[in-house]
């Protein structure tokens, strides 16, 4: 272990690479993204400041051996050091011509403001001393001394930051002054030593030689990695625990020299609209954490081009650079001294959802990447964000007219959000998990530590902090509405309360924050979701993930060759949602769900007084009443999706579910005996509603069961439709009915059932003198029926899974009551990896799917396989439905555009596995 490589200086990436075998991915889990991409920018010539890299090799083993060193590592950190000091001319704890450093971390995957960070490394009593003899500026160099003495007591030795934070507000409210910059060296010089007391009452003190403070600092960036904050994080965004973290020491350059000095961070795009102009801040006379903190009120990155014209050019063809060369927006950071342009870091750029999707198109068309790398750029859950709620601009108004607008901040991350506020992390995320409630995070700024309350928050809002600011860079990344900078918002933590502008709001109050504009509101206002059609560049990724399945999605269907890519239907009960289903992209109609028309109160009477009938003749009369409705519900549906398929469901559910509730029956019968009133109807209908009772009504008489007990209702159904599809063929149109039979066990009962249903559709075109394309099917959610599809397909010309149902009877488990009783423990305690309601359980329910598809392909060659339940639009649940062959996932129709762009994902995918 001792002969193993730890550390690599910036300008061993090709050694770095040999190390890994030559990949690139290989590189970054070594180096931490951090650390490989400032070893690249080193290798393309992009001024960064000399240093080296202790890899995350180094943090694993050192976590692993109780957070002490591997062998070897420091050893060869020092010789690295060496080698800096080489390359600067300087000396690491020289007091004649000192060399600063910075140590950082950094992940494999970028972790903004999780982990530690230490700057001015070296700086001690004598070293300080040198700095001054160079650069006669002493508060330049106290400053930056305060500075260090602070992080190493917060990051490294665990005081509290606002122990310090408290010192340096209290010494200003003493001088009279407003900002840091107005401090001048002797105040800097007294607040160093201050710092140093703050240590001391703590029982430790701040180590004078530099090379512990590297040790120190080391060691506290690898603990860093399983700080809470830090594992809130990963368990957030999906990132694997054992990954560690890089450490980065960099030679410190000084944006706090003078005006002629500066630092800042900066997008090459926008990351919340993806406009494609630089986006940013920077200070003047400031170290890094000034701007990212919002201490002080930063500039506009444009702005620069006044202050320093020849730098603004130089750092626009660098991030042009950059921007080429990775074929991504980059989050840069840079530091400025005495003129001089210093890159000290570069990363993918977080942005919303919106901008993702803009930058994702415009890059295609500026020919940096193709369609396909366009496409799996977005995740599914960006287009989902996208559908984001907003405020209904005339309740806003209307708001604004009332005078319940009372603050206005930097509109950080879009959208609108309504909640109760709180001000703690700790009590949002409570309020949120155990009451449910909706919740606004209020803070002056937010710190690593918040994240938990932020990603419990509907809402964020701070009263200080700019666009760059951590509150504004962790909302936009996980689709937050957020407001910062909200200078007029006053809050009082001992009170728990805000004013601004004459208006107090206590916790527990509502307010509404617009994060697109930067307004804050008392009280609540209407939101309404955006529409698709107004978000041109996601309409067009959307058709290039189509292209995609339908070019590279064909797979081989089990006895029956290559099939079509996997298509999205949309369930729809009403021609409105047929409508939003297809122009949201859908290609058929995968579920109509027949007895939701039943429960309008026109038709639901006559429902019942069907279900209560007392004879064929009079149930016949019933839904001879009933039929009329139907067929004008099926003709509007068959209107909207011409030469589309629509899957209509017969009769499903049992038929108590039409009726009233026993139990309010019983107490009206009850209160009416008790009045002395007796109403025979109603004790005829309780004694009805008593009959139809049924121990366990899921496994009871519904489904086909119903329809060969009382064929009446699914001979009227079927009537209607073929009634309804005839009627809009005679229009000049192209319908495609489907009728689907659901819950069959056994292939008995289909042929007991289908041919009197397909003699009735036969029968009606021949009095409409119509024909047209029809099928006849069934809903697959009783495993016997898929462990005997083989014979189902016999007679089924298409199957469609019931993945509700068919979960629910594999596993034995009631969907109600086990999400109320125990599936959360379940998942919570590793029981169950996830839910099976909303993501397949692909070793199980799956592999039923599986053997179903191959059963029934196995008679039927052409036999078309979908899924209707909720699984249809869940990403992982489709891209098992890629896998084993089916011909179309169906889902509401506000989730198609997301299973449009993961049906494209899979086929990629896989297509590349192939």
């Amino acid at each position: 272990m001792a002969d193993r490589k730890w550390v690599y200086l910036f300008s061993e990436v090709e050694e770095a690479e040999a190390h890994v075998g030559g990949d690139w991915d290989g590189v970054r889990e070594l180096l931490g993204g951090k650390g490989a991409n400032l070893a690249e920018m080193t290798r393309i010539g992009i001024p960064v400041p000399p240093g080296f890299t202790v890899t995350t090799e180094a943090c694993n083993a050192f976590l692993e051996a109780g957070e002490e060193f591997p062998e070897g590592m420091w050893d060869q950190e020092l010789r690295a050091m060496k080698a800096v000091e080489e390359k600067t001319g300087k000396g690491f704890g020289d007091p004649e011509n000192p060399l600063l450093v910075s140590s950082r971390s950094g992940a494999v995957q970028s972790m903004p403001g999780m982990m530690d960070t230490v700057l001015n490394i070296g700086l001690n009593d004598e070293t300080a001393k040198g700095m001054i003899e160079l650069t006669d500026d002493p508060r330049f160099v106290y400053d930056s001394y305060r500075r260090l003495v602070q992080m190493f007591g917060s990051v490294v030795l665990g005081v509290d930051d606002e122990a310090f934070e408290e010192v340096l507000d209290e010494y200003k409210e003493e001088k009279g002054v407003d900002l840091d910059t107005d401090l001048d060296a002797e105040d800097m010089k007294e607040l160093t030593e201050d710092f140093k007391g703050i240590i001391e009452a703590e029982g430790m003190h701040f180590p004078d030689d530099p090379y512990e403070q590297l040790r120190m600092s080391t060691e506290a960036v690898f603990s860093s990695w399983n700080v809470k904050r830090a594992v809130d994080y990963r368990n957030a965004t999906g990132i694997p625990h054992d990954l560690g973290t890089a450490v980065n020491v960099m030679t410190m350059v000084f944006g706090n020299m003078g005006e002629n000095s500066g630092t800042g961070v900066a997008f090459t795009r926008d990351p919340s609209t993806g406009e494609k102009k630089l986006w940013g801040e920077y200070l003047l006379n400031a170290q890094g954490e000034d701007v990212v903190a919002g201490i002080r009120n930063a500039e506009e990155i444009q702005h620069l081009e006044e202050d320093m014209p020849e730098v603004y050019e130089e750092f626009q063809d660098i991030t042009q650079k950059l921007e080429e060369h990775y074929k991504e927006v980059q989050d840069v950071e840079f530091t400025i001294e005495n003129g001089k342009l210093w890159m000290l870091q570069t990363r993918d750029g977080k942005r919303t959802a919106k901008a993702a999707v803009k930058i994702a198109v415009d890059f295609t068309k500026e020919g940096l990447i193709p369609k396909a790398e366009a496409v799996s750029r977005i995740e599914p859950y960006q287009v989902d964000t996208l559908l984001h709620p907003r405020f209904v601009e005339e309740a806003k108004q209307k708001a604004i007219k009332d005078s319940r607008r009372f603050a206005t901040g930097v509109n950080a991350s879009p959208g609108a959000a309504i909640g109760r506020v709180y001000f703690d992390a700790d009590t949002a995320e409570m309020k949120s998990k155990e009451d449910g409630q909706d919740v606004i995070m209020v803070r002056p700024f937010t710190k690593p530590d918040d994240v938990h309350g932020m990603l419990a928050s509907k809402g964020i809002l701070t009263s200080e902090g700019g666009a760059t600011s951590h509150a504004a860079v962790v909302a936009r990344q996980f689709g937050i509405p957020c407001v910062v900078g909200a200078s007029a918002v006053e809050i009082d933590r001992d009170k728990r309360l805000l004013k601004a502008n004459g208006v107090t709001v206590e916790e527990g109050e509502y307010i509404s924050v617009d994060g697109t504009t930067g307004e804050v509101f008392t009280g609540k206002i209407d939101s309404v979701s955006p529409t698709l059609d107004e978000q041109t560049e996601l309409l067009e990724l959307l058709t290039w993930a189509d292209d995609i399945v339908d070019q590279e999605g064909i797979r081989e269907a089990p006895g029956a060759g290559p099939t079509r890519g996997l298509q999205v239907w949309a369930n729809a009960d009403y021609p409105e949602d047929a409508e939003r289903a297809r122009s949201y992209g859908a290609r058929g109609i995968g579920l109509c769900r027949t007895e939701h028309m039943f429960f309008e109160p026109e038709r639901l009477p006559i429902v019942q007084d069907m279900i209560l009938a007392d004879s064929v003749k009079k149930r016949q009369e019933a839904l001879d009443k009933l039929l009329p409705y139907q067929r004008d519900d099926f003709d509007g549906l068959f209107e909207v999706m011409t030469g589309l398929p629509v899957i209509i469901r017969l009769i499903d559910p049992p038929l108590h579910e039409f009726m009233p509730d026993e139990r309010e029956l019983m107490e009206e019968v009850i209160e009416n005996r008790l009045k002395g009133e007796e109403d025979e109807e109603k004790r005829e209908l309780l004694a009805s509603v008593r009959n139809l009772h049924e121990s366990n009504p899921m496994m009871g008489l519904r489904g086909v069961r119903l329809s060969v007990v009382m064929p009446e209702i699914v001979e009227m159904q079927v009537r209607a439709i073929f009634e309804a599809a005839a009627d809009v063929k005679l229009r000049g149109l192209d319908p495609k009915p489907e009728v689907m039979i659901p819950l069959t066990g056994h292939i008995n009962e289909l042929k007991v059932i289908q041919p009197d249903l397909e003699e009735i559709a036969q029968k009606v075109m021949e009095e409409k003198g119509v024909e047209f394309e029809y099928k006849f099917g069934t809903m697959i959610e009783i495993p016997r029926a898929g462990l005997t599809a083989d014979e189902i397909a016999e007679t089924a010309e298409f199957f469609s899974f019931g993945t509700n149902d068919l979960t629910q009877f594999t596993f034995g488990y009631s969907r109600d009551d086990a999400e109320r009783n125990f599936l959360v423990q379940y998942i919570e305690e590793g029981i169950l990896p996830e839910n099976p309601f909303q993501t397949i359980d692909r070793h199980g329910v799956g592999q039923l799917m599986d053997i179903t598809v191959k059963k029934g392909r196995s008679t039927r060659p052409e036999l078309e396989v979908g899924i209707c339940g909720e699984h249809g639009g869940d990403p992982d649940s489709i891209e098992w439905c890629h896998l084993i062959g089916l011909d179309y996932v169906s889902c509401s129709p506000y989730r198609v555009p997301v299973a449009r762009l993961a049906a494209a994902h899979a086929a990629m995918k896989h297509r590349k596995n192939d």
